[in-house]
């Protein structure tokens, strides 16, 4: 699969094919070893600063030296790649290391808010389930959180992995470094800025989520409520909280099957917001 995403990577432009071209074969053959670890330093950072943040690759469930060793290989294999495409400027000085850290960035805390987004429509529907109380050591930020934010959470994971998300999102980080070469990238105010101003709709993309348990577990409040004014003697406070679980966990076994599209198109949408900041610093980066 890597060696498929890398490959995309070979072909130079039409205009700068024959631009260059003894001194591409001598980097992709990785007779300069100074060159080649120069440029294998800074694939390293950008993808490392998309695997500290992104969903599935920044779970604690993957142990850290298999991070280490994944990082690396993909690093390894884009290196004579990447630094043989038309201006890479592979330099590993401080403003090179930054704005390479600052590209896979973009990508991971970009995608990081999916995982929030599942985080916190998990504790709107436990708040309706009545398990506001009962929290769970969340592996991904080791604090402890809700037990339905947890399991929204793993469900998200699931449907990430079986979905191939996750090899979406990394040949998408393959392509930006035609995009953006190797040391080209910097990060402006106003990408951060809309990064900032997309955590907003956190709450939003969570309250569609959970939407159909906050409507029929608010109907079946409004119900026992009209029958403890009908019926004085019913023992509203014992009947809300089991009638309200039952048909909480009923409505959200039904509307799984619609939690693949919806995780998808938010996904998607996060990836193509993550690919409009890095070609936007690539055009300024050549207007400049």
């Amino acid at each position: 699969m890597l060696a498929e995403l890398v490959g995309s990577l070979r072909a130079s432009p039409a205009n700068s094919a024959n631009r260059a071209s003894t001194e591409i074969r001598r980097r992709t053959t990785i007779t300069d070893w100074t060159y080649f670890l120069s440029a294998l330093t800074l694939a390293l950072v950008r993808v490392s600063g998309m695997v500290a943040f992104a969903p599935f690759f920044a779970s604690n469930a993957l142990p850290l030296r298999v991070k280490a060793v994944f990082v690396g290989a993909v690093a390894f294999l884009l290196a004579p790649l990447v630094a043989a495409l038309p201006d890479a400027h592979v330099s590993v000085d401080f403003s090179s290391l930054v704005g390479e850290l600052a590209a896979g960035l973009v990508y991971g805390l970009s995608l990081v808010l999916l995982n929030e987004m599942l985080l916190f429509a998990g504790q709107i529907a436990g708040l309706q389930f009545s398990f506001s109380l009962v929290n769970l050591l969340d592996p991904a930020s080791a604090i402890q959180t809700p037990l339905l934010g947890d399991l929204f959470q793993l469900m998200g994971t699931l449907v990430l992995v079986t979905a191939g998300l996750d090899r979406i999102l990394l040949a998408s980080l393959v392509r930006s470094f035609r995009v953006v070469p190797l040391g080209e990238f910097a990060l402006t105010q106003p990408t951060a800025l809309a990064i900032a101003r997309a955590s907003t709709g956190i709450f939003l993309a969570a309250v569609e989520l959970a939407a159909p348990i906050l409507a029929a577990t608010m109907l079946v409040e409004i119900a026992v409520a009209l029958l403890g004014k009908l019926s004085p003697q019913l023992p509203v406070m014992a009947l809300t909280v089991p009638l309200k679980t039952i048909t909480g966990f009923v409505i959200l076994v039904s509307s799984i099957a619609l939690w693949p599209r919806f995780i998808e198109s938010r996904f998607a949408g996060l990836l193509d917001m993550a690919e409009r900041f890095i070609a936007v610093s690539a055009s300024r980066g050549a207007g400049g």
